[in-house]
């Protein structure tokens, strides 16, 4: 059996000034507050490599997730199946689609969404950052695992009134003190850590957490929000070593119980969440990670289906409706054409050893399937990440459309997804 091998790398990928933001549903951007970067590792086993690479953008989607996988998997002597590309999900970063760019570019007067030479550019630079860090790995020797509960960040964005309907959505930033004094609901209170050591230097360190990963956003101000300023503190200090972080399944999930929206709450929730991840590596489980198993299920979420194309391309060539709008519907027809394509998402997990699985996610999954996906491995340490392609925005439960709120009116998948996702994940884990 050969041993595990590692290596971690770094790309700047911070957007130029005048960048759309969000898919364009914000202002473009003014300036920038923070550098964005790219951070992954490569892992090498008995099989080919397995990359996961972890960008600070809001979301990547559809045909433009799939050419990331490509071109990062080439670099890495891997297949596409073997990469996965997560989303941290902050909101004053870029949202590439480029379908949906294509779409807009036939209207009249849209704005461009992304810049597609300068975001094809980014997965060059970053493709050569794998191929590098490929030629580079080191023995990893053992891996420890530990969690810590991150206190008054995560609240669900869900308020149910007593007959069964959502009467309130708690938005990341959330105004109201009435609806800020409804209890924190369903999440998950746990930060998890994966540290990866060649004896006694360690190597990178895997962060996840659910949250909506936003205190204040859409004044064109690029930045990596409190969990990347969380992550660079921690590499700051650390002597060497990598933090990588993961947004889990945070689709319901915000900050909005413990946010009002005040530009102060971003360093008290930076705080918050690096005392997690410092309490996390300090109460750890050693681990053998000598054996790596990558499983993959392909997906085939069905499109929403409440609107037709046609009606869809209205809106989106209406000089009268917001651009926020149109642009959605930009996104809403190009994921129907993904699907219609017969294009797959990849569902993933990394196993390794006994103890350790990791689970990649699509879209802005609710908070449901990472709880299933600890449920489906229980003797296992379990760290999910979401907003792998978004392509299908939120992923709710099949019951939320019934309940109402803003997630399953602005999904862009069919209230049938939940059975096909619930069982990929029995099949993925099982």
């Amino acid at each position: 059996m050969s041993q595990l091998r590692l290596a971690t790398f770094r790309v700047d990928i911070t957007p130029p000034v005048g960048h759309p933001l969000c898919a364009g549903w914000i202002k473009p951007a003014v300036g920038i507050t923070d550098e964005l970067y790219a951070l992954g590792v490569v892992l090498v086993g008995e099989e080919a490599p397995v990359v996961l690479c972890a960008l600070d953008w809001c979301e990547l989607s559809n045909r433009e997730h799939t050419l990331w996988r490509e071109r990062l998997a080439g670099a890495a002597g891997t297949t596409q199946q073997r990469v996965a590309v997560q989303c941290g999900h902050q909101h004053d970063a870029v949202w590439p689609d480029i379908g949906a760019q294509e779409l807009v570019a036939q209207t009249e007067d849209l704005p461009d969404l992304m810049d597609v030479e300068w975001c094809h550019g980014t997965i060059d630079r970053v493709a050569d950052a794998v191929r590098d860090a490929a030629d580079r790995t080191q023995p990893v020797t053992h891996a420890l695992l530990g969690e810590a509960e991150v206190e008054k960040v995560a609240s669900n964005r869900r308020i149910m009134g007593p007959d069964g309907k959502v009467k309130a959505v708690r938005y990341t930033r959330c105004e109201d003190p009435a609806i800020r004094d409804e209890p924190e609901g369903l999440i998950d209170p746990m930060l998890k850590t994966i540290s990866f050591w060649n004896g006694g230097t360690k190597l990178a360190v895997l962060h996840y957490y659910a949250v909506h990963p936003c205190s204040y956003y859409a004044d064109g101000w690029v930045n990596k929000e409190f969990i990347g300023h969380a992550r660079e503190r921690r590499i700051a200090e650390d002597s060497g070593a990598e933090h990588i972080y993961f947004t889990g399944c945070a689709g319901n999930i915000g900050p909005g119980k413990y946010n009002d929206g005040s530009p102060e709450n971003r360093p008290i929730f930076e705080a918050r969440v690096y005392r997690a991840m410092v309490q996390a590596e300090q109460e750890t489980e050693r681990v053998s990670v000598e054996r790596l198993e990558w499983r993959t299920v392909p997906l085939s979420l069905p499109a929403d289906t409440r609107y037709s194309e046609e009606e869809l391309r209205e809106v989106l060539n209406n000089t009268r409706q917001t651009n926020n709008r149109r642009y959605k519907m930009a996104l809403r027809i190009e994921y129907m054409h993904y699907v219609e394509s017969g294009a797959t998402i990849p569902l993933t997990a990394l196993f390794l050893g006994d103890r350790i699985c990791i689970v990649n996610l699509p879209g802005e999954a609710f908070i449901e399937y990472q709880l299933l996906s600890q449920a489906l491995q229980p003797d296992r340490f379990v760290a999910v990440a979401s907003y792998g392609d978004c392509g299908t925005g939120y992923i709710p439960m099949e019951k939320s459309y019934e309940e109402g709120g803003y997630e399953p009116t602005d999904a862009f998948v069919s209230p049938r997804c939940e059975a096909i996702l619930t069982q990929a994940l029995r099949e993925l884990l099982v």
